[in-house]
């Protein structure tokens, strides 16, 4: 009997960070988003970015108060999600908590493209 493969469909997931995690995720900064490039062009991410703790003052990420990060992902599963966030440097410097992240699966009502 073959066993069917879960259909993938969107999920809203959110990564908190580790506390104390802000200077690793500034110095890794660069290596995060030249990572990102094969995801998405694989279409896996959606759309994604830096959730904050408080409203930025500035425009300087340095002056920003980072919460974690917010990710619209395709994937079949949880452990699906979770395997391709731990390849992310922001996992593998420890920035991101993987273990914690929430994950819930997310049927789009509509999209605004710019």
């Amino acid at each position: 009997m073959a066993t069917e493969t879960p259909k993938k469909m969107e999920w809203l997931v959110v990564v908190p960070d580790f506390p104390g995690a802000r200077e690793k995720r500034l110095e890794v900064r660069p290596q995060h988003f030249a990572g990102l490039g094969p995801f998405k062009d694989s279409g896996l991410f959606q759309m994604g970015g830096a959730v904050l703790n408080d409203v930025p003052t500035s425009e300087d990420v340095k002056d920003f108060d980072f919460a974690g990060s917010t990710i619209v992902i395709q994937a079949s599963s949880r452990e699906e999600i979770k395997e391709i966030l731990r390849k992310d440097i922001y996992a593998k410097e420890g920035v991101w908590d993987i273990e914690n992240a929430q994950m819930w699966p997310f049927l789009c009502a509509f999209r605004n493209q710019k």
